[in-house]
């Protein structure tokens, strides 16, 4: 079923009738959510700070958790004080409740859990983001609020929208799920305050992000820390259940790494034989994946990091917005 889907949405491939017929039945329903949002219908909720949400509007990986990671990073460096809010999604937990370090990506989720970890930021995670919200707000001081992948979830009032866009893949076929990748129709962009184009040539009203290899370590010593180069020419294990693993193959083949891949589905919870290949290659996998195999890691995998690198203009831009009345 991924890979007829991947030939669809990606590939040129017609959708069936009964793919057609189920976009159209979501776009009406979608579009009487929003409606209902924007008439007063359905109530949203502001919270005492100003939300900034990131997300995208098609479905799989296009970058928002490093970009998450690099907005906290970048605002405090800018003398704000951050918090992120999360759904939690492939946790158990329903929330609200706040992540620490030594909390488990079954419970929370892996992607809060990375960002806590790479970020330092309070998190808090929650079906309910609202409460989650509300929660954070009570933990800690802050001075501003980002909703990680939260663009449709319109309970939660916003004052920014920044929508990731994967600059290779772009909108697919152009059609809503499931006859294409579209959470929402394209024009949603046009209500957008920043388009952030991860990969690829960001277009002329897009902003430019690049994800930069930041090496690997070691998952039971992250002190032992390693350019990329050192796996060059030589054959490795690559892991990556996130919603495009194919960006991650292809980012280690680029560096002169023979890859055998194994793809997983997003936010899979993995398991020891996942990872039992019966050899002693190295195994890399990506960071969302790496917190949740460090329990039972052995001395050949390793975590492969990433660098989001965003212009300062941006940066400073989205500063003002966020602290204009």
């Amino acid at each position: 079923m991924a890979a007829r889907r991947e030939r669809i949405w990606y590939q040129g491939e017609a959708p069936p009738l009964s793919w057609r017929l189920l976009a159209h039945l979501y776009g009406a329903l979608t579009a009487l959510r929003r409606a209902a949002y924007r008439r007063g219908w359905l109530r949203a909720y502001t919270v005492e700070k100003p939300v900034v949400v990131v997300g995208n509007i098609s479905v799989g990986g296009t970058g928002k958790t490093p970009l998450t990671v690099a907005l906290v990073q970048a605002l405090a460096a800018r003398g704000l004080r951050v918090g992120v809010v999360s759904r939690g999604y492939g946790g158990s937990a329903r929330g609200p409740l706040l992540v620490d370090a030594q909390a488990a990506a079954a419970v929370v989720g892996d992607e809060p859990l990375l960002i806590h970890r790479l970020s330092g930021a309070p998190v808090a995670i929650g079906r309910d983001r609202v409460a989650a919200a509300q929660l954070l707000l009570a933990s800690a001081p802050l001075d501003v609020i980002l909703a990680d992948d939260g663009l449709q979830h319109y309970r939660l009032a916003r004052k920014v929208e920044i929508c990731v866009i994967d600059g290779a893949r772009r909108f697919g076929n152009r059609r809503l799920l499931p006859a294409g990748p579209l959470r929402e129709p394209l024009r949603r962009l046009e209500r957008v305050d920043f388009r952030v184009c991860n990969g690829g040539v960001a277009h002329a009203d897009e902003v430019q992000l690049h994800l930069r290899d930041d090496g690997a370590s070691r998952l039971l010593d992250p002190a032992d820390h390693v350019a990329l180069e050192r796996f060059a020419h030589g054959r490795v294990h690559a892991v990556a259940g996130i919603g495009n693993p194919q960006r991650f193959f292809d980012s280690l083949r680029a560096c002169r790494i023979e890859v055998i891949a194994h793809p997983f589905a997003d936010h899979h919870l993995f398991s020891p034989a996942d990872l039992d290949f019966g050899d002693g290659l190295p195994v890399l996998m990506t960071s969302k994946d790496a917190v949740k195999c460090r329990d039972f890691a052995r001395p050949h995998w390793w975590q492969v990091g990433v660098r989001a690198q965003l212009p300062d203009a941006f940066l400073d831009a989205l500063t003002h917005r966020i602290l204009a009345p």
